[in-house]
């Protein structure tokens, strides 16, 4: 089998390994893939919908949220399988790193669900050993005794594992021997064994080939060429003040800054006890982030330090004289962390509105809070604003989640902007925030309310069909059409007839119309109810009680009830009468059916016929303009009326009021009124003998009247029902 087959074969077991392990801890909650190095862009890596149990279209909306890297593994929405986005190089993606895991979270927002997916790249033997530079030059003293060691170049794989660097070979002079050494971390050092004495005079220079291989399969190798130069005797190496330096450094350290410094040294002299300084450089990384002096052993910063980027480098330091002797010292470099990053917080899925009705505990939003600081530093705290109905719950590891704390009420609150807060442990603490905008959405969960508790309006008799009477208002706190109100009659019937032939409510204003004309002497008032009812499903509705009164006009003529009419011969023979009694023709209870006893006045008939005049229409003589007509006798034009006061003992003509039937009223004279200054009609109560004026110009009062019936009619006129006015006293 090629080598290409036996690579692809063993990417399939990896790749069969990796899924039977993701459907294993699926049942966790957690799914867990392997997948090797260099596969080509679309491999399939797994199927998170499977493994999950989730249905498409639910999963349709998941996005993976990857916590390290780019989309790395994109997720197919339409199959639910994760795939390689491009060709995936291991070494550059988990550099320095023993095993490269690729940990996301995926996101159903349908479900408000957290899911855990780590993806495990394994490494292929795809590097193979490398040295810094192809050729090493090392001069050795003719009289280094044999058994002598120099250390050699290391090779470096970035492979891991059995494909990392396993051995090292030598080869090309039989002077030289290979020793390899195991390092503090495991990690192996060649050095060059001298197992001759050098002579020289015979040699001056030895080439020897030293080659690196790794443990993959098949093995891979490079070479470097190592130059020795045989020189004078140099018996003396530098030595290190300390086998070890170790410093501890605050990453927010200025560039610059010296951090340590090493110190060997020599005991030859001359030129051979002169010590210079290097550093290793099997990586790159240190020899970009530190500096160290040649000539002073100094270590500086080159650029900033970041405790999230790395917290701890090891330098390996040489320190080697003018000859090949040499002593190698370690420097540990510990970096502290210190409160340099805010907390990141992310709105992993929000809600943009929420009905009125959502009970307690309903997820308005998703949240994700992270610090790249640690210990107390990249604790995290996270609060809402005081009094907001919503609080936080914890979710999964770094997710919380936003519900609503109680019930809410459109009506109080429309709108809310919650302000989530995450702060750390630093010290100072620092802090950052998100704003969710939540809209509450309304339900119909309020009544129509009228603006009064009751109406009331009085409208004339005789009034035109259609005319408007009054306008009920009613308000509803919702919104929307859960607001809008319409207006209509509840059933009801007026003497036989359905309500609503008489009286309308236009739906939309509320307005209150007459759809015929009304008669004070068959309809006095109606008593009504009208609803408010609301838009909603279902709606809401609510009543008020209206009350229109019929007011009165003088719209029936008065009878003449005494005296009886009286044969012409009589009239001509001068006989005459003291006074007459009026009644109306029909019960007009007010200033149009108050007459009903009159005497002359003291100044004559010709001067009662001329003040009458003033009230009337072409007549001489008139109670109104239905033109009953009224004639006194010229005998008594020149005296007052001689009929006697009525008295409640002798008052035989006594008849009752039409507004309360159980008061006596007797019959009146017309007087003038001193007061007043003009003719009136005095009567008296049945009961109490108050004296009660009605004004024929259309004012009423009246005069020390304590009965208590007058009371109850809130000091109206018995006769015209207008309200009395001054107290008059004649």
């Amino acid at each position: 089998m090629s080598a290409a087959g036996r690579r692809w074969g063993r990417r399939q077991r990896a790749l069969l390994w990796g899924v039977l392990l993701a459907a294993w801890e699926a049942a966790w909650g957690q799914l867990r893939y392997s997948v090797p190095e260099e596969m080509p862009k679309g491999s399939f890596v797994g199927d998170v919908a499977k493994d999950l149990g989730l249905q498409l279209p639910a999963f349709s909306r998941g996005v993976p949220s990857w916590t390290k890297v780019g989309p790395v593994f994109p997720l197919h929405g339409k199959t639910g399988h994760l795939v390689t986005a491009e060709r995936i190089d291991r070494e550059q993606l988990c550099r320095l790193v023993e095993k490269c895991v690729l940990r996301c979270e995926l996101i159903v927002e349908g479900q408000m669900q957290v899911y855990g997916i780590e993806v495990e790249i394994t490494d292929i033997n795809d590097n193979l050993p490398s040295f810094r530079q192809a050729e090493t030059e090392l001069r050795i003293s003719e009289t280094t005794a044999p058994g002598s060691r120099f250390q050699l170049p290391r090779a470096h794989d970035p492979d891991m594992g059995r494909n990392s660097l396993q051995s090292y070979e030598l080869s090309g002079d039989e002077h030289f021997s290979l020793a390899v050494q195991a390092g503090p971390g495991g990690d192996q050092r060649p050095e060059l064994v001298l197992a001759k004495a050098l002579d020289r005079e015979e040699a001056a220079f030895h080439d020897l080939v030293l080659r690196a291989s790794d443990g993959g399969d098949p093995a891979r190798t490079g070479t470097a060429r190592i130059h020795v130069i045989v020189v004078d005797a140099n018996d003396n190496a530098p030595v290190f003040s300390q086998a070890e330096y170790t410093v501890r450094v605050p990453e927010d350290v200025p560039v610059g800054s010296i951090l340590i410094t090493v110190t060997a040294t020599d005991a030859d002299e001359g030129l051979n006890g002169v010590v210079k300084y290097s550093m290793k450089k099997e990586t790159d990384m240190a020899s970009d982030v530190f500096h160290l002096d040649s000539e002073t052993g100094e270590i500086t910063l080159l650029r900033i330090l970041d405790f999230e980027e790395g917290d701890s480098y090891e330098l390996e330091v040489q320190a080697h004289d003018n000859g090949a002797l040499f002593d190698t010292t370690k420097v540990a470099i510990t970096v502290t962390d210190i409160n340099d990053n805010a907390p990141e917080l992310t709105v992993s899925s929000k809600l943009n509105e929420i009905s009125e009705d959502a009970r307690p505990g309903t997820v308005v939003a998703l949240l994700h809070v992270q610090d790249r600081d640690s210990g107390a530093n990249g604790e995290v705290r996270c609060s809402l604003d005081v009094g907001a109905p919503f609080r936080l719950e914890k979710s999964y590891e770094d997710y919380y989640r936003v519900v609503t704390a109680r019930e809410l009420d459109r009506e109080q609150v429309s709108e809310y902007n919650v302000t989530v807060r995450a702060a750390d442990g630093g010290s100072p603490p620092l802090q950052s925030s998100a704003v969710l905008a939540l809209r509450v959405l309304d339900v119909n969960d309020n009544a129509p309310v009228f603006a009064q508790e009751r109406y009331s309006a009085r409208l004339a008799e005789n009034n035109a069909a259609g005319a408007l009477v009054l306008t009920v208002r009613a308000s509803d706190a919702d919104w929307g059409q859960n607001a809008r109100v319409r207006y209509r009659l509840s059933e009801g019937r007026v003497r036989g007839a359905p309500l609503s032939s008489y009286v309308s409510v236009q739906a939309e204003t509320g307005a209150l119309y007459a759809l015929r004309s009304f008669d004070y002497e068959q309809v006095r008032e109606l008593e009504l109810w009208v609803r408010a009812e609301d838009g909603g499903a279902p709606a809401l509705s609510s009543n008020v009680s209206v009350r229109l009164l019929i007011v009165d006009e003088n719209d029936n003529a008065p009878q003449v009830l005494y005296p009886p009419a009286a044969p012409a011969a009589s009239l001509s023979s001068g006989a005459g009468w003291s006074g007459v009694e009026l009644a109306p023709r029909s019960s007009e209870p007010g200033a149009s059916g108050a007459l009903r006893g009159v005497g002359p006045p003291p100044w004559g008939i010709d001067g009662v016929r001329a003040f009458l005049q003033s009230y009337s229409h072409e007549v001489s003589l008139t109670a109104d303009s239905r033109k009953s007509q009224l004639r006194f006798s010229g005998a008594s034009a020149a005296t007052r009326s001689a009929r006697p006061l009525p008295d409640e003992r002798r008052c035989s003509d006594r008849r009752h009021c039409r507004r309360s039937p159980r008061i006596p009223l007797c019959p009146g004279e017309l007087v003038w009124h001193d007061s007043l200054r003009r003719l009136c009609l005095r009567f008296f109560c049945g009961l109490c003998r108050a004296r009660v004026f009605h004004d024929l110009g259309g004012s009423c009062s009246y005069n020390q009247c304590s009965h208590p019936w007058w009371k109850s009619l809130q000091k109206q006129c018995c006769f015209c029902g207008v309200a009395l006015g001054r107290r008059l006293v004649n």
